[in-house]
């Protein structure tokens, strides 16, 4: 079995926990995931199985789309809605156009500093195990950009206390959304939490693709794994494509150097012969004019 797996990642389960999962059904060791997704958020989670997954570091590194709500009023210790209740403040009355102006100036190359829960390293130990402990470390800025960011609707909840909007946000990898979701309520001068996510997109692989677990062990149980699998191809569709002869193929597969195609000028791109991948081949580091 070659090829990519669409599940959509029920709550409850790690990334590890789905990759397990997939690996005893579909009777294969060859299974890795492309980009975790917390315990208590579904969504979009491909599964690059045998060949396949030689492109997880492509394909994880595409562009993620997530739907979230954001509320305002109190902010948590793991800044979604599992953490401890921390700093309160009652939300007073907010307009859709005050909103609007802080959505807007998180568009584009933001700076996030990672929560304290969350597997960023920091001296060869993961920020959450420092917060298990109860200590705090610096922790080191990253760039990331928000390519999209809008309002899902024109609409406030107000309760008591608190204030949510949903959001649908489109972002490079490694953008925490909860960070995004705090960050956005002190840009309004609340503190604030993710009360919701739900990942919708990775890269070209999108809900309406992805399979329950539920729906693969029916396709198991009829002998149909092999179609649910996408090709290689729906995992580097983010990347430029240069499609060769037939002649070509054992050359390729020995690693050959060539010049550079016409055309070509991206620093990765995938090699193709009759639309199926052969190899992804990147400008040569030390010969320019020259791809290897």
């Amino acid at each position: 079995m070659d090829g990519i797996l669409p599940l959509w990642k029920p709550k409850g389960f790690t990334s590890h926990d789905c990759v397990s999962k997939a690996r005893g059904m579909l009777k294969t060791k060859k299974v890795g995931h492309t980009g975790t997704l917390d315990p208590e958020v579904e969504g979009v989670l491909p599964l690059c199985v045998g060949k396949a997954t030689k492109i997880v570091p492509f394909l994880t590194d595409t562009d993620k789309v997530y739907e979230t709500v954001v509320t305002l009023g109190y902010s948590t210790t793991t800044e979604d809605a599992t953490g401890d209740k921390m700093d309160v403040k009652k939300v007073k009355p907010l307009s859709i156009s005050e909103v609007m102006e802080a959505l807007a100036s998180f568009q584009g190359e933001i700076t996030q500093i990672p929560p304290m829960y969350s597997a960023v390293k920091v001296d060869g130990k993961k920020l959450y195990e420092y917060a298990r402990e109860g200590k705090e470390v610096e922790r080191p800025a990253r760039q990331v950009m928000v390519k999209e960011i809008e309002l899902i609707d024109q609409d406030i909840t107000f309760s008591e206390q608190t204030a949510s909007f949903s959001i649908r946000v489109v972002c490079s990898k490694g953008t925490y959304i909860r960070t995004l979701c705090v960050d956005i309520g002190k840009y309004l001068g609340y503190p604030a939490h993710m009360s919701f996510l739900v990942r919708t997109k990775t890269g070209d692989i999108s809900r309406e693709d992805c399979y329950t677990f539920d729906e693969i062990q029916e396709n198991v149980d009829k002998d149909k794994r092999n179609s649910l699998l996408l090709s290689l191809s729906r995992g580097l569709n983010h990347l430029s494509s240069w499609e060769v002869e037939q002649e070509m193929i054992p050359k390729i597969q020995h690693g050959q150097v060539f010049e550079s195609p016409e055309g070509i000028s991206e620093p990765l791109f995938v090699v193709k012969c009759a639309g199926e991948v052969l190899a992804i081949y990147q400008q040569h580091p030390s010969k320019p004019g020259y791809i290897k």
